[in-house]
């Protein structure tokens, strides 16, 4: 067992928010009960992962995708409404952390789709280094960008969008999880033969058929689901306390 501010640090030394500009408050985004025995950790904090947390009896949430984002309407009704009074209601604390997850060089999100996909990181790119530009870990190219997708695909059981431009193998490859279309000019500048990502948008096409280096969008949900159950495993080890990923499906 630990306390609620002993946790808060934890997170806060392994993920080092105060080093990101983001897009909403990162840490402890609802305060619950003061002693934490158990930690539930996911990839967003809807009302599906607040409930399964409840059940699961936990003590605090911990996510990517928190409930508080700049510039939304802060009127508290409807859905916000819902998951915020489980929330108060089982006294259960949230703590959210957005790009700090992503860029952590171990346990974040890019660090963890790498290893998903057998990719080893040598270097960064990309507005606050959140961007991941390394090879193969076995030291081999992939043949074609159709190769990369077909592997993209089976190493997270789903099929992805490809984007196939690129004319020679793929041996650079870059990827930043999520929403990181707009990251794909400076992967190309960086030198990447191919870029994963989550999404893809109108522009990228375009990008990708004149560079030749090709685009693989996997999801949102699905190139973010490996950081907030490897962190969180982390800190509750580190804490002496327990710890349970809950997978909410998601399409996108």
């Amino acid at each position: 067992m630990t306390d609620r501010q002993q946790l808060l640090q934890a997170f806060d030394a392994l993920l080092q928010p105060e080093r990101f500009r983001d897009y909403g408050p990162n840490g402890l985004q609802v305060e619950g009960r003061s002693e934490i025995r158990k930690i539930v950790s996911g990839v967003t904090a809807s009302r599906a992962l607040i409930e399964a947390a409840i059940a699961a009896q936990a003590d605090a949430i911990f996510v990517h995708h928190g409930l508080f984002w700049r510039g939304q309407d802060g009127r508290v009704t409807g859905w916000m409404k819902q998951r915020l009074a489980l929330l108060l209601a089982h006294d259960i604390n949230l703590l959210a952390y957005h790009l700090p997850l992503d860029a952590h060089p171990e346990f974040g999100n890019n660090a963890q789709l790498g290893l998903q996909l057998g990719l080893r990181a040598e270097g960064r790119f990309g507005e606050q280094d959140l961007g991941f530009l390394g090879t193969r870990m076995q030291g081999t190219d992939f043949a074609t960008a159709g190769d990369l997708a077909a592997h993209v695909e089976k190493a997270l059981n789903r099929p992805v969008t490809i984007v196939n431009t690129a004319q020679d193998a793929i041996k650079n490859i870059a990827w930043c999880t999520g929403g990181a279309q707009g990251y794909f000019e400076a992967a190309i500048a960086a030198g990447a033969d191919a870029f994963i990502t989550g999404e893809i948008s109108e522009p990228q096409a375009h990008y990708a058929r004149e560079c030749g280096v090709a685009y693989i969008a996997c999801g949102h949900h699905a190139s973010e689901r490996y950081g907030a159950p490897a962190a969180a495993a982390h800190v509750a080890a580190q804490l002496g306390l327990t710890h349970e990923f809950i997978e909410i499906d998601n399409p996108a």
